[in-house]
């Protein structure tokens, strides 16, 4: 290719990149249910159910918000999978960041792209700190406490987060097949530690019989009385969480990217395994082991007990429960980073994969690095998942919806668009409108923003978990509207498809 034909402008070397991700997965390349049953389960049985199962315990929640609002908010989230995003990805076969360029134009593309991959390394590395946690508990080197004030980790304990990034850094870099496999050798015995380590803390907590579980259960372990200084959670949160901390991959249309490798579109109900014992029984098991810890940290005199993943697992299922830890965030970093790498490509278009992953990792190493991430790991995957969820919305929308309401489908590419305007309003819109309602709950600086709400809204509006389906009904709502008025105005390009 002579200099004069190579592409020059950042939505040109965006269009070349994609001469793979633009056609469907070939044949040969498709996988059967097991792998994406040990791709979910290796992916969500990990290090984070630790955090997360022991936010809940710190905010309050009763013991019927954590049984009953984690089941109901499990089954939402893998009928979202199953209904939404697998019928899709095997029917496209492209990764959601081409499908995403198809129906918003690259601009948008580009913003999407380079803002998600930043957030998948700082959650990569919210894994990477769980599992360094693991490793520095029987090296003595002591984790950060940020809830006592402690913003930053040692030098000894960064440096144990290099290596452990770098590991998971490499595997990424080696591809999809290499992460379904490290994850089909992992996945079968984690959820067994996480049992054992449950097991064990309803030993320390005073359970004898099946029928002292759920007077332990309300008064010692899900008591419905937060932490100092934490928020209460209730039924609603419960619900919300589970189904929310996913949803830039379910209803945000994430998983498209994995899901275009399935032979069937019901291999999305193989979520089920990661949903059920990743963020369900483990959940449920580190909060039982949080409350154990907790307990015996203070008959032992400690003022300010830090239940970190590799303290509640040494609890509960001594050097298995750290290598389950250690284990378990590497399962979930891989595919993380791996997406990452994906998306930072959108961005850097005349990169390769290798190059762009490695740099994810150097990020990601980073993050891990910041206490703050876990502490309010709750709140991170809350809000990331709905700044991304609305454009998963407008895929599902375009697939379904827009051929029986007579509008073209993949307007933006069809008709050459650098950015799809209905796509910009449906999206910064409702995320926009969904913060403002919810600001009270997102941020204490923007408390303020409540007085000028309507009082009807300000006392009904649901729980910040389940803006979900408000935000998402916007969403479409507004892309909709908007479609319409811009295809009225523009002569169509051949029949819709």
């Amino acid at each position: 290719m002579s200099p004069s034909a190579r592409p020059q402008t950042l939505v040109e070397r965006l269009d070349a990149l994609y001469e793979y991700d633009r056609e469907p997965v070939h044949e040969k390349k498709l996988h059967g249910g097991k792998t994406f049953i040990a791709m979910f389960a290796g992916e969500h049985v990990a290090g984070t159910e630790f955090v997360l199962g022991t936010l809940l315990v710190a905010h309050g929640v009763s013991a019927f918000d954590a049984l009953v609002g984690l089941l109901v908010g499990n089954v939402l989230a893998v009928l979202s999978w199953a209904l939404m995003c697998a019928p899709i990805a095997v029917r496209e076969r492209l990764t959601v960041y081409w499908q995403i360029r198809k129906i918003a134009g690259p601009y948008l593309t580009i913003i999407y792209s380079g803002a998600f991959a930043l957030v998948l390394c700082l959650l990569a590395g919210a894994m990477v700190s769980v599992s360094t946690t693991a490793i520095a508990h029987p090296l003595g080197i002591e984790s950060a406490n940020y809830a006592a004030g402690e913003r930053w980790p040692s030098l000894p304990w960064m440096g144990l987060a290099a290596v452990i990034g770098a590991v998971i850094a490499v595997l990424a870099v080696l591809g999809f097949e290499r992460i379904a496999h490290f994850s089909k050798v992992c996945a079968p015995w984690m959820p067994l530690i996480f049992l054992a380590g449950g097991v064990t803390g309803l030993s320390l907590l005073g359970v004898r019989s099946p029928g002292d579980f759920w007077e332990v259960a309300q008064t010692r372990i899900w008591t419905g009385v937060p932490f100092e200084g934490q928020s209460k959670y209730g039924f609603w949160s419960c619900v919300g969480l589970a189904w929310l901390c996913n949803i830039s991959q379910h209803m945000g249309m994430g998983d498209v990217t994995i899901f275009r490798y399935a032979k069937k579109w019901y291999y999305g109900f193989a979520s089920a395994f990661g949903m059920f014992i990743g963020h369900y029984l483990a959940w449920i098991c580190s909060g039982i082991m949080c409350a154990a810890f907790m307990e015996s940290a203070r008959a032992a005199g400690v003022a300010s007990p830090n239940p970190t993943p590799g303290n509640i697992a040494w609890l509960g299922a001594g050097w298995a429960g750290l290598v389950c830890v250690v284990l378990a965030g590497w399962t979930t970093a891989n595919p993380t980073l791996y997406r990452a790498g994906l998306a930072f490509q959108a961005a850097t278009p005349n990169w390769s994969r290798w190059l762009v992953t490695l740099i994810a990792g150097v990020v990601m190493i980073a993050t891990a690095c910041i206490p703050a991430v876990n502490f309010y790991l709750d709140r991170v995957v809350g809000n990331y998942g709905l700044f991304f969820m609305p454009l998963g919305a407008f895929i599902f929308i375009d697939y379904w919806v827009f051929p029986r309401l007579g509008l073209e489908r993949n307007f933006a590419e069809r008709h050459r668009l650098r950015a799809s305007w209905p796509a910009a309003v449906g999206w910064f819109g409702s995320v926009i409108v969904c913060f403002l309602l919810f600001a009270k709950d997102n941020y204490a600086a923007f408390h303020g923003l409540n007085d000028l709400l309507p009082a009807f809204l300000a006392r009904y509006r649901p729980d910040f978990f389940m803006q979900v389906l408000p935000e998402w009904l916007l969403a479409v709502t507004l892309y909709t509207g908007c479609s319409f008025l811009q295809q009225r105005r523009l002569r169509p390009v051949g029949p819709p498809r």
